[in-house]
């Protein structure tokens, strides 16, 4: 067609047909993108996850509302140097020998050089951790072979500590690592560098359980929901589960093939994440079944840094943190039944490394903000970031979904009944008491009663006659619901502000003083007025109602009545019109011996007699003024009843 037109030279006519082609290129790329477009979201909306932790997101605290100023230790171990709870705070500080800092977690500023500390070691000090079951209690482990358990004041250290409640020893070299058991009370397990561990009962500081069998260094250990099985990581790059109570090897696996430090925990389901690194040093994470520890269910490779991932799980919302030592990121993830299993939430990321984390439990969380976890970061510079993690609602109100009931700090067990083998779920406490007491309240329950509209008959037809227009009568037949040619009747109104109803019309009326309030003689009797209501008002003229025989009297009447038998024996009382008259203007008199004009009203009464003549006569001129008060409210009560009833 192009040569065509071009042959016959039609250049318009051609440029509208390139013109025209064009615009249809163009629509059918628009219709074809826009139908990709499409199927494209619909694919997203089904892989987009529903879950209530999918949007937690990180808040920080403002460093001035911060510790700062922590002298950390400086010893090269692939430890976290720092624990807390919801109300100490535990650092591993530098210093002669393997001190540590315990300072109370809401204290805020920078903490002094010679703030008082616990001398707790004679060598480096390794790892602290506190009891699950008691906030003063902790305990500490050090290179000088020994493991020590103290107890902190509940007003935090006034001076330095050097004496532990219990002193373990039994290790023959440094001791690595330690675990408090999360359902025994007062059970200790501690792994050492001769690649032994030990089960002890903190409470008589004798050892329960020696268990041996690791060929190489124990790099970390981990207990179970209800420990009554603990996993732990080895040099020799195996992942073992081992019985708490007789220390056998239930479980055993290759682990990641690097030969960095690796760690692994327990979480939902028995299921158990590691973390560690490849043969390139490539960090990552894995997810295994404990029948299978070799192959993991879930593998993901994340970066090359080489800080050692220490992974902190929430077993009440089921949240993963990844924090790297040195690192300037956390990473969280949710762990579910769903495939993948293990999801990426967000990462949070800020300007100084770590150098010590401490992962708070649910009970020193805020449960009024929403908030579901919390971490608190040990700068390099020395400076306690606290990492607070939100879930974002409208709702003001405790979110009884976000927050299930944690873990107490009853014990499920004692020490003796662990020794006898005896394992127990942990006791379990809401983590706001007062909403919970609050949702525990017995409801109202409403007695429901019989439906009485259903047992009604339902109306017969032939009950109500309907009557049309056309069967009422004229206009003319119909009585007058307001006559014009007589007056109305006016109504008369108490002392209360109460209408007078009409009962019996009585035979003869004094004429009234006001020609105003005369009685309209009754119509001739023509029947039942549909407009007229069946209680009528009475007029009753003043005269007519204060004379002894004028009918019965409401209450109101009769007290208006007795107000007037008191207003004229108070007036027979007084002596004349004289005193009722207004006192006289003041006139000038003699100056004063100041040069002052002195009058009337500067007089002053010289006993008791002139006092009292003048309290008489102020009495009678308030009395004259308040009869003139009534009498002016009768005269405004009666023109607006006039106003009202168009008198």
């Amino acid at each position: 067609m192009r040569e065509h037109l071009r042959g016959r030279r039609h250049p318009q006519i051609h440029a509208y047909l390139l013109l025209t082609l064009s615009s249809f290129r163009f629509y059918l790329f628009r219709k074809l993108t826009e139908s990709c477009i499409f199927s494209l979201q619909i694919d997203m909306a089904q892989i987009v996850r529903q879950s209530k932790f999918r949007h937690v997101f990180c808040k920080p605290v403002k460093h001035e509302s911060c510790m700062s100023d922590i002298r950390v230790t400086e010893i090269t171990w692939d430890s976290l140097f720092c624990d807390v709870n919801p109300k100490f705070i535990a650092f591993i500080n530098r210093g002669a020998g393997g001190p540590f800092m315990v300072v109370p977690v809401n204290k805020i500023g920078r903490i002094d050089k010679d703030y008082p500390f616990v001398d707790a070691h004679k060598a480096p000090c390794l790892e602290v951790a506190w009891s699950p079951f008691n906030d003063n209690v902790i305990a500490s482990c050090s290179e000088d072979t020994t493991c020590k358990v103290w107890v902190i004041p509940d007003r935090g250290l006034s001076r330095n500590l050097t004496e532990p409640a219990v002193e373990l020893t039994g290790h023959q070299k440094r001791v690595n690592t330690i675990a408090w058991h999360p359902v025994a009370n007062n059970v200790l397990l501690t792994a050492g560098g001769e690649n032994v561990m030990f089960m002890w009962n903190v409470g008589t500081g004798e050892a329960l359980l020696e268990i041996s069998g690791h060929p190489d260094q124990i790099w970390s250990i981990n207990f179970n929901y209800d420990g009554s099985q603990f996993v732990t990581t080895c040099k020799d790059k195996k992942i073992r589960i081992l019985d708490s109570h007789t220390g056998e090897v239930l479980h055993e696996g290759t682990g990641h093939e690097g030969v960095k430090p690796q760690r692994a925990i327990f979480v939902k389901d028995g299921l158990v994440l590691t973390t560690g690194f490849t043969k390139r040093s490539e960090r990552l994470y894995s997810l295994r079944a404990p029948e299978n520890l070799s192959t993991p269910i879930v593998e993901e490779e994340l970066d090359t840094s080489n800080g050692v991932l220490f992974p902190f799980y929430d077993e009440d919302s089921g949240l993963v943190y990844l924090v790297g030592k040195g690192d300037c990121a956390i990473r969280y993830y949710e762990v579910n039944n769903e495939a993948p299993f293990v999801h990426y939430i967000n990462t949070y990321t800020t300007n100084e490394p770590q150098r010590a984390i401490g992962f708070q439990s649910k009970r020193g969380m805020s449960s009024e903000e929403n908030e579901i976890n919390r971490i608190y970061k040990l700068t390099t510079k020395g400076v306690v970031d606290i990492l607070q993690f939100f879930v974002p609602r409208k709702s003001d109100l405790f979110q009884h979904d976000l927050y299930p009931d944690t873990r107490s700090t009853i014990p499920a067990l004692t020490a003796e009944e662990f020794m006898e083998g005896k394992n127990a779920a942990p006791n379990r406490q809401p983590v706001n008491a007062a909403a919970a007491a609050a949702a525990a309240k017995p409801k109202v329950q409403v007695a429901k009663k019989a439906n009485i509209l259903s047992t009604l008959a339902p109306t017969a037809a032939d009950v109500v006659q309907s009557q049309s227009y056309a069967e009422r009568p004229p206009s003319s037949q119909q009585p007058s619901p307001r006559p014009s040619s007589s007056p109305r009747p006016r109504p008369v109104v108490d002392e209360d502000m109460g209408i007078v109803p009409m009962r019996e019309a009585p035979p003869s009326r004094p004429a009234s003083s006001r020609a105003s309030r005369t009685e309209i003689p009754p119509k001739e009797e023509k029947g039942p007025d549909p407009m007229k209501p069946k209680q009528a008002v009475t007029l009753k003229s003043r005269a007519a109602r204060d004379e002894p025989g004028g009918g019965s009297q409401t209450p109101g009447q009769r007290r208006a009545a007795a107000e007037l038998e008191r207003i004229k024996r108070d007036q027979s009382r007084t002596a004349d019109e004289d005193t009722l008259a207004p006192p006289p203007q003041p006139t000038r008199a003699s100056a004063s011996p100041r040069g002052s004009v002195s009058s009337a009203s500067d007089h002053v009464p010289q006993n008791m007699d002139e006092l009292l003549e003048d309290l008489m006569k102020m009495k009678a001129v308030l009395r004259q003024h308040e009869r003139r008060i009534r009498m002016l409210e009768e005269e405004i009560a009666d023109r607006n009843m006039s106003n009202a009833y168009s008198f």
